[in-house]
């Protein structure tokens, strides 16, 4: 009689901890494992398509996770590094772009994750005002997809990009001549300029650049100098406003009389920069 009546006591006991889940045999499973390779694939593009990029990549990085060696793995690895690169997480989408290249680097989409990680730096390309450290990494990254992938679709656009990154250094270093010009240390200027025309010489900024030598040459009495940039800039852009403000500079000077002015400058260009023997 007494395990009789302490029966209804003991099964309330139980049932009150059971539903306080010390006894719950169930636990709550996450419901992406239970599902297929593709299904994680396909929610994962489902997310993408409706704008939630970072959680549609770290969708797609749970089918490399759970299927590593599915035919999805591979296809997940590079949407992946594509979401994160829509999210502005420039970091995790280079990471995942690069463990693609080094796991598949024979694979078409290489080429595609190496132009990837480009983008990466090419976006984060601050004003010539700022630090080039982003330019420099975008550059060398462009030149990798242009080098490894020449014949990708992406290459051409990698091309595009190199030029208008390089003319961004160049504004850099024409941005820092300007101002060591303004304040008279024309020495400082000069090497500037220098390696804009040097280094720089496909650029927009070139003709300036070369300008910008007249100037601080006649500053310093270069006089020779001065004539041998204004030939130069005479030669290559012969109908730029520089040009015009250099052959002003150099007739109002005295190195030159305006009617001899096109001769001389076209004699120094042809004996002093091509060799020529006149």
């Amino acid at each position: 009689m007494m395990r009789l009546t302490r029966l209804p006591l003991i099964l309330a006991t139980t049932a009150m901890l059971s539903g306080c889940g010390w006894f719950s045999s169930e636990e709550e499973v996450d419901p992406i494992l239970s599902m297929s390779a593709q299904q994680i694939f396909e929610t994962a593009q489902t997310q993408l398509d409706e704008g939630s990029e970072r959680t549609a990549a770290r969708t797609f990085a749970e089918v490399e996770r759970l299927h590593p060696y599915s035919q999805w793995a591979k296809r997940a690895l590079i949407m992946s590094a594509f979401a994160y690169y829509e999210a502005t997480d420039f970091e995790e989408a280079r990471s995942s772009a690069q463990r693609f290249i080094d796991f598949y680097p024979a694979d078409d989409e290489a080429a595609y994750a190496a132009y990837i990680i480009a983008l990466t730096w090419y976006d984060q390309i601050n004003d010539v005002g700022r630090d080039q450290g982003n330019t420099i990494e975008a550059l060398q990254a462009l030149q990798t997809v242009m080098s490894r992938y020449p014949g990708s679709e992406y290459a051409r656009d990698a091309d595009l990009k190199f030029d208008l990154a390089l003319d961004h250094l160049a504004g850099k270093e024409m941005e820092i001549g300007r101002y060591y010009l303004a304040r008279g240390h024309y020495t400082a200027a000069i090497s500037r300029f220098k390696v804009v025309v040097d280094d720089f010489d496909t650029t927009s900024h070139t003709p300036e650049a070369l300008h910008r030598l007249v100037e601080s040459y006649m500053a310093l009495g270069l006089d020779d100098e001065a004539l041998k940039s204004a030939s130069v800039l005479g030669y290559n852009f012969p109908g730029s406003d520089w040009y015009e403000d250099s052959y002003a500079l150099i007739t109002s000077g005295g190195l030159v009389n305006a009617s001899e002015a096109e001769s001389l400058l076209d004699r120094i260009y042809r004996q002093v920069i091509l060799g020529e023997q006149l």
